[in-house]
Protein backbone atom coordinates (compact mmCIF):
# COMPACT_ATOMS: atom_id res chain seq x y z
CA UNK A 1 0.00 0.00 0.00
CA UNK A 2 2.84 2.27 0.73
CA UNK A 3 3.85 2.14 -2.90
CA UNK A 4 0.59 3.88 -3.96
CA UNK A 5 1.27 7.01 -1.86
CA UNK A 6 2.27 10.24 -3.61
CA UNK A 7 5.65 11.39 -2.56
CA UNK A 8 5.89 14.69 -0.74
CA UNK A 9 7.38 17.55 -2.76
CA UNK A 10 10.86 18.14 -1.66
CA UNK A 11 12.24 21.58 -1.15
CA UNK A 12 13.22 24.08 1.43
CA UNK A 13 10.66 25.56 3.78
CA UNK A 14 10.77 29.14 4.91
CA UNK A 15 8.78 29.92 8.03
CA UNK A 16 6.48 26.96 7.31
CA UNK A 17 5.74 28.06 3.70
CA UNK A 18 6.74 26.00 0.74
CA UNK A 19 8.97 27.77 -1.87
CA UNK A 20 6.47 27.57 -4.81
CA UNK A 21 3.84 29.33 -2.74
CA UNK A 22 6.32 32.03 -1.73
CA UNK A 23 7.38 32.56 -5.33
CA UNK A 24 3.76 32.90 -6.45
CA UNK A 25 3.07 35.49 -3.79
CA UNK A 26 6.22 37.37 -4.64
CA UNK A 27 5.46 37.40 -8.35
CA UNK A 28 1.94 38.62 -7.63
CA UNK A 29 3.31 41.48 -5.54
CA UNK A 30 5.82 42.43 -8.23
CA UNK A 31 3.10 42.39 -10.86
CA UNK A 32 0.89 44.66 -8.76
CA UNK A 33 3.76 47.04 -8.07
CA UNK A 34 4.65 47.02 -11.73
CA UNK A 35 1.08 47.88 -12.71
CA UNK A 36 1.03 50.70 -10.17
CA UNK A 37 4.37 52.04 -11.39
CA UNK A 38 3.25 51.91 -14.99
CA UNK A 39 -0.08 53.52 -14.22
CA UNK A 40 1.37 56.45 -12.24
CA UNK A 41 3.28 58.15 -15.06
CA UNK A 42 0.25 58.00 -17.32
CA UNK A 43 -1.30 60.87 -15.38
CA UNK A 44 1.99 62.80 -15.42
CA UNK A 45 2.74 62.48 -19.13
CA UNK A 46 1.15 65.85 -19.79
CA UNK A 47 3.51 68.77 -19.03
CA UNK A 48 2.53 71.25 -16.36
CA UNK A 49 1.12 74.62 -17.30
CA UNK A 50 4.36 76.30 -16.23
CA UNK A 51 6.34 73.94 -18.48
CA UNK A 52 4.03 74.70 -21.41
CA UNK A 53 4.40 78.43 -20.81
CA UNK A 54 8.19 78.16 -20.68
CA UNK A 55 8.27 76.00 -23.81
CA UNK A 56 6.05 78.43 -25.73
CA UNK A 57 8.16 81.40 -24.61
CA UNK A 58 11.33 79.56 -25.65
CA UNK A 59 9.84 78.78 -29.05
CA UNK A 60 8.88 82.41 -29.58
CA UNK A 61 12.39 83.50 -28.64
CA UNK A 62 13.91 80.94 -30.99
CA UNK A 63 11.57 82.17 -33.71
CA UNK A 64 12.67 85.75 -33.04
CA UNK A 65 16.31 84.69 -33.28
CA UNK A 66 15.58 82.94 -36.56
CA UNK A 67 13.73 86.07 -37.70
CA UNK A 68 16.90 88.11 -37.18
CA UNK A 69 18.80 85.59 -39.29
CA UNK A 70 16.08 85.83 -41.92
CA UNK A 71 16.27 89.64 -41.87
CA UNK A 72 20.06 89.53 -42.24
CA UNK A 73 19.85 87.02 -45.10
CA UNK A 74 17.15 89.09 -46.79
CA UNK A 75 19.23 92.26 -46.52
CA UNK A 76 22.32 90.45 -47.82
CA UNK A 77 20.32 88.95 -50.69
CA UNK A 78 18.97 92.37 -51.68
CA UNK A 79 22.48 93.89 -51.68
CA UNK A 80 23.89 90.96 -53.62
CA UNK A 81 21.08 91.11 -56.16
CA UNK A 82 21.80 94.81 -56.69
CA UNK A 83 25.51 94.06 -57.16
CA UNK A 84 24.78 91.26 -59.62
CA UNK A 85 22.46 93.51 -61.64
CA UNK A 86 25.12 96.23 -61.71
CA UNK A 87 27.78 93.77 -62.82
CA UNK A 88 25.57 92.30 -65.54
CA UNK A 89 24.80 95.79 -66.85
CA UNK A 90 28.53 96.54 -66.83
CA UNK A 91 29.30 93.32 -68.68
CA UNK A 92 26.66 94.15 -71.29
CA UNK A 93 28.15 97.60 -71.84
CA UNK A 94 31.68 96.25 -72.05
CA UNK A 95 30.57 93.54 -74.45
CA UNK A 96 29.11 96.24 -76.66
CA UNK A 97 32.39 98.16 -76.59
CA UNK A 98 34.27 94.93 -77.32
CA UNK A 99 32.06 94.30 -80.34
CA UNK A 100 32.65 97.85 -81.56
CA UNK A 101 36.44 97.41 -81.21
CA UNK A 102 36.23 94.10 -83.07
CA UNK A 103 34.23 95.73 -85.87
CA UNK A 104 36.86 98.47 -86.21
CA UNK A 105 39.58 95.85 -86.50
CA UNK A 106 37.49 94.06 -89.09
CA UNK A 107 37.16 97.23 -91.13
CA UNK A 108 40.96 97.60 -91.17
CA UNK A 109 41.34 94.00 -92.29
CA UNK A 110 38.78 94.45 -95.06
CA UNK A 111 40.50 97.64 -96.27
CA UNK A 112 43.89 95.97 -96.34
CA UNK A 113 42.45 92.99 -98.19
CA UNK A 114 40.87 95.21 -100.84
CA UNK A 115 44.09 97.19 -101.39
CA UNK A 116 46.26 94.10 -101.26
CA UNK A 117 48.32 95.62 -98.42
CA UNK A 118 47.68 92.91 -95.89
CA UNK A 119 50.29 90.30 -95.23
CA UNK A 120 49.17 86.77 -94.34
CA UNK A 121 50.29 87.15 -90.73
CA UNK A 122 48.16 90.30 -90.36
CA UNK A 123 44.99 88.32 -91.06
CA UNK A 124 46.15 85.73 -88.60
CA UNK A 125 46.62 88.46 -86.01
CA UNK A 126 43.10 89.80 -86.49
CA UNK A 127 41.62 86.36 -85.91
CA UNK A 128 43.81 85.48 -82.94
CA UNK A 129 42.35 85.00 -79.43
CA UNK A 130 45.33 86.79 -77.86
CA UNK A 131 46.33 89.66 -80.16
CA UNK A 132 48.92 90.84 -77.63
CA UNK A 133 51.14 87.93 -78.66
CA UNK A 134 51.44 89.46 -82.13
CA UNK A 135 52.27 92.91 -80.78
CA UNK A 136 55.69 91.64 -79.91
CA UNK A 137 56.45 90.95 -83.55
CA UNK A 138 58.33 93.97 -84.90
CA UNK A 139 57.45 93.36 -88.55
CA UNK A 140 53.73 93.47 -87.85
CA UNK A 141 54.08 96.58 -85.72
CA UNK A 142 55.84 98.29 -88.60
CA UNK A 143 52.93 97.58 -90.95
CA UNK A 144 50.38 99.16 -88.62
CA UNK A 145 49.40 102.80 -88.63
CA UNK A 146 48.94 104.68 -85.38
CA UNK A 147 45.16 104.46 -85.67
CA UNK A 148 45.28 100.71 -86.23
CA UNK A 149 47.50 100.24 -83.20
CA UNK A 150 45.09 102.28 -81.06
CA UNK A 151 42.22 100.12 -82.26
CA UNK A 152 44.08 96.95 -81.31
CA UNK A 153 45.01 98.41 -77.91
CA UNK A 154 41.37 99.25 -77.29
CA UNK A 155 40.27 95.78 -78.33
CA UNK A 156 42.75 94.05 -76.02
CA UNK A 157 41.78 96.31 -73.10
CA UNK A 158 38.05 95.80 -73.62
CA UNK A 159 38.50 92.05 -73.95
CA UNK A 160 40.48 91.81 -70.71
CA UNK A 161 38.11 94.00 -68.69
CA UNK A 162 35.03 92.23 -70.04
CA UNK A 163 36.40 88.82 -69.06
CA UNK A 164 37.24 90.15 -65.57
CA UNK A 165 33.72 91.53 -65.05
CA UNK A 166 32.19 88.30 -66.30
CA UNK A 167 34.15 86.37 -63.67
CA UNK A 168 33.01 88.82 -60.97
CA UNK A 169 29.40 88.45 -62.09
CA UNK A 170 29.66 84.64 -61.98
CA UNK A 171 31.09 84.73 -58.44
CA UNK A 172 28.42 87.21 -57.31
CA UNK A 173 25.69 85.00 -58.73
CA UNK A 174 27.09 82.09 -56.72
CA UNK A 175 27.08 84.20 -53.55
CA UNK A 176 23.54 85.31 -54.32
CA UNK A 177 22.44 81.70 -54.63
CA UNK A 178 23.98 80.91 -51.23
CA UNK A 179 22.26 83.95 -49.68
CA UNK A 180 18.93 82.83 -51.12
CA UNK A 181 19.44 79.35 -49.67
CA UNK A 182 20.15 80.90 -46.27
CA UNK A 183 17.00 82.99 -46.60
CA UNK A 184 14.89 79.91 -47.29
CA UNK A 185 16.41 78.03 -44.34
CA UNK A 186 15.81 80.91 -41.92
CA UNK A 187 12.24 81.31 -43.13
CA UNK A 188 11.53 77.59 -42.68
CA UNK A 189 12.99 77.70 -39.17
CA UNK A 190 10.77 80.62 -38.15
CA UNK A 191 7.66 78.95 -39.54
CA UNK A 192 8.47 75.67 -37.78
CA UNK A 193 9.02 77.32 -34.38
CA UNK A 194 5.80 79.31 -34.65
CA UNK A 195 3.86 76.21 -35.68
CA UNK A 196 5.22 74.31 -32.66
CA UNK A 197 4.20 77.15 -30.34
CA UNK A 198 0.69 77.29 -31.81
CA UNK A 199 0.33 73.53 -31.46
CA UNK A 200 1.26 73.65 -27.78
CA UNK A 201 -1.20 76.44 -27.11
CA UNK A 202 -3.98 74.66 -29.00
CA UNK A 203 -3.73 71.67 -26.63
CA UNK A 204 -4.55 73.75 -23.55
CA UNK A 205 -8.02 73.46 -22.07
CA UNK A 206 -10.16 76.52 -21.37
CA UNK A 207 -9.31 76.22 -17.67
CA UNK A 208 -5.58 76.03 -18.42
CA UNK A 209 -5.79 79.05 -20.69
CA UNK A 210 -7.55 80.97 -17.92
CA UNK A 211 -4.82 79.98 -15.44
CA UNK A 212 -2.16 80.99 -17.95
CA UNK A 213 -3.84 84.38 -18.38
CA UNK A 214 -3.80 84.81 -14.59
CA UNK A 215 -0.07 84.03 -14.49
CA UNK A 216 0.55 86.59 -17.24
CA UNK A 217 -1.46 89.16 -15.30
CA UNK A 218 0.71 88.60 -12.23
CA UNK A 219 3.87 88.99 -14.34
CA UNK A 220 2.57 92.25 -15.80
CA UNK A 221 1.79 93.58 -12.32
CA UNK A 222 5.32 92.77 -11.13
CA UNK A 223 6.78 94.33 -14.27
CA UNK A 224 4.77 97.50 -13.66
CA UNK A 225 6.00 97.63 -10.07
CA UNK A 226 9.62 97.38 -11.22
CA UNK A 227 9.00 100.09 -13.82
CA UNK A 228 7.62 102.42 -11.13
CA UNK A 229 10.66 101.71 -9.00
CA UNK A 230 13.02 102.61 -11.84
CA UNK A 231 10.99 105.75 -12.59
CA UNK A 232 11.38 106.92 -8.97
CA UNK A 233 15.12 106.24 -9.04
CA UNK A 234 15.54 108.17 -12.28
CA UNK A 235 13.46 111.08 -11.00
CA UNK A 236 15.55 111.24 -7.82
CA UNK A 237 18.77 111.21 -9.86
CA UNK A 238 17.46 113.92 -12.17
CA UNK A 239 16.51 116.09 -9.20
CA UNK A 240 19.94 115.62 -7.63
CA UNK A 241 21.64 116.57 -10.91
CA UNK A 242 19.52 119.70 -11.23
CA UNK A 243 20.30 120.74 -7.66
CA UNK A 244 24.01 120.16 -8.24
CA UNK A 245 23.87 122.26 -11.41
CA UNK A 246 22.17 125.08 -9.48
CA UNK A 247 24.86 124.98 -6.80
CA UNK A 248 27.59 125.16 -9.45
CA UNK A 249 25.85 128.08 -11.14
CA UNK A 250 25.63 129.91 -7.80
CA UNK A 251 29.33 129.31 -7.15
CA UNK A 252 30.28 130.50 -10.61
CA UNK A 253 28.31 133.74 -10.35
CA UNK A 254 29.85 134.59 -6.97
CA UNK A 255 33.43 134.00 -8.20
CA UNK A 256 33.32 136.84 -10.75
CA UNK A 257 32.07 137.72 -14.19
CA UNK A 258 35.22 136.53 -15.99
CA UNK A 259 34.98 133.04 -14.56
CA UNK A 260 31.26 133.04 -15.05
CA UNK A 261 31.56 133.80 -18.74
CA UNK A 262 34.03 130.94 -19.13
CA UNK A 263 31.71 128.45 -17.39
CA UNK A 264 28.72 129.53 -19.39
CA UNK A 265 30.65 128.92 -22.57
CA UNK A 266 31.55 125.43 -21.39
CA UNK A 267 28.00 124.55 -20.44
CA UNK A 268 26.65 125.84 -23.73
CA UNK A 269 28.97 123.46 -25.59
CA UNK A 270 27.41 120.37 -23.96
CA UNK A 271 23.80 121.50 -24.02
CA UNK A 272 23.27 121.39 -27.80
CA UNK A 273 24.23 117.70 -27.96
CA UNK A 274 21.61 116.78 -25.34
CA UNK A 275 19.08 119.06 -26.98
CA UNK A 276 19.80 117.55 -30.39
CA UNK A 277 19.34 114.01 -29.11
CA UNK A 278 16.13 114.91 -27.30
CA UNK A 279 14.73 116.46 -30.48
CA UNK A 280 15.54 113.37 -32.56
CA UNK A 281 14.26 111.05 -29.83
CA UNK A 282 10.98 112.96 -29.72
CA UNK A 283 10.48 112.37 -33.45
CA UNK A 284 11.35 108.68 -33.12
CA UNK A 285 8.90 108.26 -30.23
CA UNK A 286 6.14 110.12 -32.06
CA UNK A 287 6.53 107.68 -34.94
CA UNK A 288 6.59 104.65 -32.62
CA UNK A 289 3.43 105.79 -30.80
CA UNK A 290 1.64 106.14 -34.12
CA UNK A 291 2.31 102.43 -34.79
CA UNK A 292 0.67 101.20 -31.57
CA UNK A 293 -1.99 98.61 -32.38
CA UNK A 294 -0.36 97.36 -35.57
CA UNK A 295 0.36 93.62 -35.65
CA UNK A 296 3.70 91.92 -35.11
CA UNK A 297 4.73 90.09 -38.28
CA UNK A 298 8.15 88.49 -38.48
CA UNK A 299 10.38 90.11 -41.08
CA UNK A 300 8.07 93.15 -41.44
CA UNK A 301 9.36 96.74 -41.56
CA UNK A 302 6.06 98.57 -41.95
CA UNK A 303 3.98 100.42 -42.66
CA UNK A 304 1.17 97.99 -41.82
CA UNK A 305 3.09 95.65 -39.52
CA UNK A 306 6.47 95.27 -37.83
CA UNK A 307 8.83 92.92 -36.08
CA UNK A 308 10.81 94.29 -33.13
CA UNK A 309 13.89 95.59 -34.96
CA UNK A 310 11.80 96.69 -37.93
CA UNK A 311 9.88 99.02 -35.60
CA UNK A 312 12.96 100.56 -33.97
CA UNK A 313 14.66 100.99 -37.34
CA UNK A 314 11.61 102.72 -38.81
CA UNK A 315 11.15 104.94 -35.72
CA UNK A 316 14.70 106.28 -35.80
CA UNK A 317 14.58 106.61 -39.58
CA UNK A 318 11.70 109.05 -39.05
CA UNK A 319 14.14 111.06 -36.91
CA UNK A 320 16.78 111.06 -39.65
CA UNK A 321 18.96 108.33 -38.10
CA UNK A 322 19.76 105.16 -40.05
CA UNK A 323 19.93 101.97 -38.00
CA UNK A 324 20.93 98.48 -39.21
CA UNK A 325 18.16 95.95 -39.81
CA UNK A 326 18.83 93.33 -37.14
CA UNK A 327 18.96 93.49 -33.34
CA UNK A 328 22.51 92.16 -33.12
CA UNK A 329 23.64 94.95 -35.45
CA UNK A 330 21.52 97.64 -33.81
CA UNK A 331 23.06 96.87 -30.42
CA UNK A 332 26.39 98.11 -31.80
CA UNK A 333 24.93 101.20 -33.48
CA UNK A 334 25.33 103.65 -30.63
CA UNK A 335 26.66 104.29 -27.14
CA UNK A 336 25.88 101.84 -24.34
CA UNK A 337 24.52 103.53 -21.21
CA UNK A 338 23.53 102.19 -17.76
CA UNK A 339 19.88 101.27 -17.35
CA UNK A 340 19.59 103.81 -14.55
CA UNK A 341 20.54 106.56 -17.04
CA UNK A 342 18.23 105.47 -19.85
CA UNK A 343 16.54 108.35 -21.68
CA UNK A 344 13.48 108.42 -23.94
CA UNK A 345 14.50 107.23 -27.39
CA UNK A 346 17.18 104.82 -26.16
CA UNK A 347 17.03 101.24 -27.40
CA UNK A 348 16.55 98.50 -24.80
CA UNK A 349 17.85 95.07 -25.81
CA UNK A 350 16.88 91.74 -24.28
CA UNK A 351 18.33 88.27 -23.69
CA UNK A 352 21.89 87.02 -23.91
CA UNK A 353 21.62 86.41 -27.63
CA UNK A 354 20.18 89.92 -28.20
CA UNK A 355 17.03 88.73 -29.97
CA UNK A 356 14.60 91.48 -28.94
CA UNK A 357 14.55 95.28 -28.79
CA UNK A 358 12.19 98.06 -27.77
CA UNK A 359 12.39 101.86 -27.71
CA UNK A 360 12.43 103.44 -24.24
CA UNK A 361 9.79 106.10 -23.51
CA UNK A 362 10.70 106.86 -19.89
CA UNK A 363 9.46 105.78 -16.46
CA UNK A 364 10.57 102.19 -17.01
CA UNK A 365 8.31 101.78 -20.06
CA UNK A 366 8.94 101.11 -23.74
CA UNK A 367 7.15 100.70 -27.06
CA UNK A 368 7.86 97.42 -28.81
CA UNK A 369 6.50 94.75 -31.12
CA UNK A 370 6.50 91.79 -28.70
CA UNK A 371 5.94 88.54 -30.62
CA UNK A 372 3.69 86.79 -33.17
CA UNK A 373 0.02 87.07 -32.31
CA UNK A 374 0.48 90.39 -30.52
CA UNK A 375 0.43 94.07 -31.47
CA UNK A 376 2.77 97.02 -31.08
CA UNK A 377 2.20 98.34 -27.56
CA UNK A 378 3.56 100.17 -24.56
CA UNK A 379 4.91 97.84 -21.89
CA UNK A 380 7.27 97.70 -18.95
CA UNK A 381 10.88 96.98 -19.83
CA UNK A 382 10.65 94.31 -17.11
CA UNK A 383 7.95 92.42 -19.03
CA UNK A 384 10.06 89.25 -18.96
CA UNK A 385 11.93 89.92 -15.72
CA UNK A 386 14.92 92.05 -14.87
CA UNK A 387 17.38 89.34 -15.88
CA UNK A 388 16.09 89.44 -19.45
CA UNK A 389 17.43 92.99 -20.01
CA UNK A 390 20.70 92.84 -21.93
CA UNK A 391 21.70 96.48 -22.44
CA UNK A 392 20.61 100.02 -23.25
CA UNK A 393 22.01 101.81 -26.32
CA UNK A 394 21.74 105.47 -27.32
CA UNK A 395 21.66 105.45 -31.13
CA UNK A 396 22.21 109.12 -32.00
Amino acid sequence: MASHRKSRPTGTRVAGIRTPALATAALTSVALLSQSANAAPAADDKPSLEEVEKKVDDLYRQAESATDKYNAAKEKTAKQRKRVDTLLDDVAQRTQKLNEAREELGSFASAQYRTGAAAPDTATFLLADTPQDYFDQTQLMDRMTGRQKDAVDDYVTQQSETMKKRREATESLQTLTESQDGLKTAKATVQRKLADARELMSKLTAEEKARLAAIEKEKRAEAARKADELAREQAARQKAQEEEAQRQDSGSSSSGTGSGSSDSGSSSSTAPADSSYATKAEKALAFARAQIGKPYVWGAVGPGSYDCSGLTQAAWKAAGVTLPRTTYDQVNAGTTVPLSQAQPGDLVFFYDDVTHVGIYIGNGMMIHAPKPGTYVREESIYYDGESAIHSVVRPA
